[in-house]
């Protein structure tokens, strides 16, 4: 085990991560960052309860989220990676902004902001590290009401 090689993999596994919304990369990158099922806790900004869901079925519910909104732009940084032979656990901070076309924006606040925390699990695959769990824990959010609105639209 080569435990700067792991880290390395975990950090950029959260790259990836991001990169699905922000790139739009829906087909090829969720397959390389999530082990089927996952589980997901967006609680705090999502108001739902922790789940446990099978790959697909989220891959066509971020593609049906992200469709909405004319960019996003998710910056991951500041990660403590924690090993324990193959498993890890990955807290990093996280500012994700969400901008929503000016018409939906109708004149007013056009971005949803979220900050806060990713605690993380993953466990090494024979393909590699994957994501296990996400769990997003917001600190601050600005005009949480355009996450409804976009999706609305």
């Amino acid at each position: 085990m080569d435990v700067v090689a792991d880290r390395a993999e975990l950090i950029e596994l959260l790259g990836h991560y991001a990169d699905i919304a922000d790139r739009k990369r829906f087909d090829e990158l969720p397959g390389r960052v999530f082990t089927d099922p996952l589980t997901l806790d967006f609680g705090s900004v999502a108001d739902i309860p922790p789940m446990t869901t099978p790959l697909d079925g989220y891959v066509e519910v971020l593609r049906a989220s992200f469709a909405h909104y004319v960019a996003t732009h998710h910056v991951v940084t500041g990660h403590v990676v924690e090993l324990d032979g193959d498993r890890a656990t990955i807290h990093a901070h996280v500012r994700a902004e969400h901008w929503v076309p000016d018409e939906v924006a109708a004149g007013g606040p056009n971005r949803w902001l979220v900050v806060g925390f990713y605690d993380n699990e993953a466990v090494r695959t024979a393909d590699g590290w994957r994501l296990s769990r996400v769990q997003l824990t917001s600190a601050y959010q600005e005009n949480p009401h355009l996450s409804s609105v976009a999706l609305a639209a």
